[in-house]
């Protein structure tokens, strides 16, 4: 587990007012029970990973994955125009912030998530670095210490970069785990390259097989469900990731139940993992994987379906019963609410759709 946050050794006390001080530090105080000596001028995120509590966080502190949210009780500046569009008017007054987003400017009093502190700290040694598309590499993390690690199908783990070049410092992002839940002495990720993403490209162009890597987890809400409902998944590109890994729960736990995976990709160079799903065909005796293509180089000769994955799904939503199924998004903000508009429109019950954006 992550250990104790070390605290300041000075009795706790919740006015934090007069907490600006002459050498550019204030005071940070985390759900009335840690206190720390913190810089200004930097944001709340960068402090919180320093002091070892790890907000998730997709899009390495843009604003764009509306993520690494917390409660800012006393001292917080100003609401920034990303927070205005991924914060809804209950978050805001209920002082819900995005920690990325908030500069330290004088004593701060915030509450986190529960459930940040009892994450853990993983080392691990990558066994397998393998080139799945031109910009997706799939990395096998055999575990160290802690030697298993335990998480539902779905989650994720933050993925600690080393400095390389001209970049100094470590940073952290999410990735989805790929592997199954029953393989407790390692996890899979599939990276996607981002132009200039800082992590991607320690991924993609200077890590090597045997180096050591750390990561923390695992987080997130979504996860496979329970149940015999129909499934209905539907993903693009690295948003592949979570769906082998609840595809490898299914298929162990329940391999009659009716499973349909729509897969968005670009072109025919963009599809991976083709022998994977063969694989989970012949376990699942009702399971049927179906590429959608959107650019096809050769219409004429594409043997899969043509268009936007969510228009697929809505095409498929109309001839089947929608009341009971359980639909799982997994992909860029937008085909996420397209996903999420075409579920409702069909039918499906809000409480039945389960979704994980990538930024």
């Amino acid at each position: 587990m992550l250990k104790k946050p070390e605290t300041a050794n000075v009795p706790f006390s919740s006015n934090i007012s007069g907490s600006i001080f002459m050498s550019n530090t204030v005071t940070l105080i985390v759900d009335e029970k840690f206190r720390f000596d913190v810089p200004t001028k930097v944001s709340l995120l960068s402090v919180l990973n320093e002091k070892k509590i790890y907000l998730p966080s997709i899009c390495g502190g843009r604003g764009i994955c509306g993520k690494c949210r917390c409660r800012v009780l006393e001292g917080g500046d100003a609401l920034k125009a990303a927070e205005m569009k991924r914060l809804s008017q209950e978050d805001i007054l209920s002082q819900v912030r995005l920690a990325c987003q908030v500069q330290i400017e004088q004593g701060l009093q915030i509450q986190i998530p529960e459930g940040i502190l009892q994450l853990t700290e993983y080392e691990s040694q990558l066994t397998l670095l393998k080139t799945l598309t031109h910009d997706i590499k799939l990395l096998r993390l055999k575990l160290l210490n802690p030697p298993q690690i335990h998480f539902k199908p779905g989650q994720f783990v933050q993925l600690k970069s080393q400095p390389y070049e001209n970049v100094h410092a470590s940073v952290m992002r999410s990735y989805s785990i790929a592997s199954s839940a029953s393989s407790a002495d390692h996890i899979d990720l599939m990276v996607r390259l981002v132009p200039e993403g800082i992590c991607s490209t320690w991924v993609h162009e200077h890590l090597r097989a045997g180096d050591r890597v750390a990561f923390v987890g695992p987080n997130g809400d979504f996860f496979v469900r329970d149940g015999h409902e129909d499934v209905v998944l539907v993903a693009g590109g690295s948003g592949m990731a979570p769906m082998v890994s609840i595809l490898y729960e299914l298929s162990q736990k329940t391999p009659d139940r009716k499973v349909d995976f729509f897969f968005g990709a670009c072109k025919e160079k963009d599809l991976f993992f083709l022998d994977e799903m063969d694989a989970f065909g012949k376990q699942m005796s009702r399971f049927r994987f179906r590429p959608v293509l959107s650019q096809p180089e050769n219409v004429d000769a594409c043997e899969t379906e043509m268009g936007l994955v969510t228009e697929t799904l809505n095409a498929y939503l109309r001839t089947v019963s929608t009341g009971k199924l359980h639909l799982y998004l997994c992909g860029s903000p937008g085909m996420i609410q397209n996903g999420k508009s075409v579920a409702s429109r069909n039918g499906v019950p809000a409480e039945n759709i389960f979704h994980d954006s990538f930024s």
